[in-house]
């Protein structure tokens, strides 16, 4: 069984069951985004610690592959158990090296705990399925089988949850992980479910994990693509890189699986309740100060509740909390890092510069920024285009719901919308037209559950994560028939 790895000393990889400095000895410093306080060193690792940790994946993939599913099942319901026994430490390390206030930790770590009891019963989930066949003495089936090494590239921005999800159907199914962390959460995002998972009695090699510095990723990630042994590939992030690892990808003709940018629209319906509409709407806006990939970039408001909505809604965002993460009260924590901060006040800058109006916030209070609402936006700002990690909302009056669907509909991004109204079946009929691959009626826009078939269209990404369709993505269906008797050829 592995030793726990304190998360305030220094972070090394996790390769064949054991904690192993980068190849190089090269570290580099984890820093808290509220304090700037040096939480720790971790490994940078390259591509030869990558190519270990792939290795010590391929090696233990028999063994994983043929364990017993009340094994299997054993580990993930023991790995749900300690992780709950530790909330006290997760959380607090949640809030350190990622700034994430209590609340949205509170839903990270509550998701972790359902994720693993769930994946425990993917052990038992029927392999095949048994399949007509026209040939007379011929029984056919059809057969699912763990594909061997699967990677794992997860961010840092819900890094207990991404990191968890990204690793936990994959092993369930039998497979063996390579899991890369962001350079912003090497902890909670990568070596907390090492030390969860064997501690739970996972075996060496079956999950492994490689850290590397900040502009470093590139040779970690095109390690795991060129990989042989490596057979599929997992990615959470932005639409950029996602692109660019799919594009690699092709080359080596390698499956990924991506969970990219949103742009996700909530719709205010006139028939809605004012009061419902605007406390989804701040829930759904600024939860980890807008740093969720299903957070509400656009608000449109039909005509008769704009003015209204708009009112109550910038009020309440104007009075948010914004301070330190590990203050319970805290809404709006700090963003994570300096270059993000720069970026989100140079778009809403350039917003204002073009016509827009700030209702709310708009000024950076380092390293925070402050819930944002925006009126006026003209199509051509940055911000009305590409996904802007943060507290920044911009809402916009609209003649119709049809209206606010079309306009909804054009962008290249479909990962997550919502829709408020007093008519849930209109709401569907709504949905129905939505081009995104969730879609939320009466409720505001940042949900997710283990089983759930959580994904986007367009360049929001390709696949499906959720324990519910993980086979489909991380096994390979196998054809196998079998005769009792020969068969009569005709030659």
């Amino acid at each position: 069984m592995a030793a726990a790895h304190p998360w305030t000393a220094n972070t090394t990889h996790f390769i064949a069951g054991t904690w192993t400095p980068a190849t190089t000895g090269r570290t580099y410093p984890n820093r808290s985004p509220w304090s700037g306080h040096i939480l720790g060193h971790a490994a940078a690792g390259d591509a030869e610690d990558t190519e270990r940790a792939i290795t010590a994946a391929h090696h233990a993939f028999p063994t994983w592959s043929r364990t017993r599913p009340a094994e299997r099942q054993r580990v993930f319901l023991n790995a749900a158990d300690l992780l709950e026994q530790r909330a006290t430490h997760v959380l607090a390390a949640l809030a350190a090296e990622t700034g994430c206030g209590h609340h949205f930790s509170t839903v990270q770590l509550d998701f972790a705990v359902k994720l693993l009891r769930q994946a425990a019963n993917l052990a038992y989930r029927p392999a095949g399925e048994l399949l007509p066949s026209d040939t007379d003495g011929t029984q056919a089936m059809a057969v699912r089988k763990p594909v061997g090494v699967v990677a794992a590239i997860a961010p840092w921005n819900a890094s207990l949850t991404l990191s968890g999800r990204a690793i936990t159907g994959p092993l369930a199914l039998g497979n063996t992980v390579v899991l890369k962390p962001s350079e912003e959460a090497p902890y909670t995002g990568g070596t907390l479910w090492a030390e969860i998972l064997h501690q739970a009695g996972l075996p060496a090699g079956a999950l492994n994990v490689i850290t590397h510095a900040p502009g470093e990723a590139g040779a970690v990630g095109d390690t795991l693509l060129a990989s042989p042994l490596v057979k599929r590939l997992n990615f959470t992030g932005s639409t950029p890189t996602g692109r660019r690892l799919a594009e690699k990808a092709g080359r080596h003709l390698k499956r990924v699986v991506l969970q990219l940018s949103g742009q996700n629209p909530l719709i205010v319906a006139a028939d809605a309740d004012l009061t419902h509409a605007v406390d989804a709407a701040v829930y759904g806006a600024f939860i980890h100060q807008g740093q969720v990939c299903m957070c509400a970039r656009r608000i449109y408001v039909e005509r008769p509740l704009a003015d209204a909505f708009t009112e109550r809604f910038a009020a309440r965002a104007a009075r948010l909390p914004t301070g330190d993460p590990a203050d319970p009260a805290t809404v709006i924590g700090p963003v994570i890092n300096e270059w993000a901060l720069a970026l989100l006040d140079r778009r809403v800058k350039e917003a204002v510069g073009l016509g827009a109006h700030v209702l709310a916030g708009g000024e950076p209070a380092p390293p925070c920024y402050p819930a944002t609402v925006l009126t006026d936006v003209p199509d051509e700002a940055e911000i009305a285009q590409s996904e802007t990690f943060g507290a920044v909302v911009v809402v916009e009056t609209v003649d119709s719901a049809e209206e606010a669907v079309a306009r909804a509909n054009h962008t290249d991004l479909g990962l997550a919308a919502s829709i408020i109204t007093g008519d849930s079946r209109r709401g569907l009929r709504l949905a129905a037209t939505l081009e995104a691959g969730i879609v939320h009626v009466n409720d505001q826009p940042v949900n997710d559950e283990p089983q759930m078939p959580f994904g986007g269209v367009k360049d929001s990404g390709w696949g499906r994560f959720g324990l519910g369709f993980a086979a489909e993505e991380f096994c390979e269906t196998q054809w196998v028939t079998v005769r009792d008797e020969p068969r009569t050829y005709p030659f």
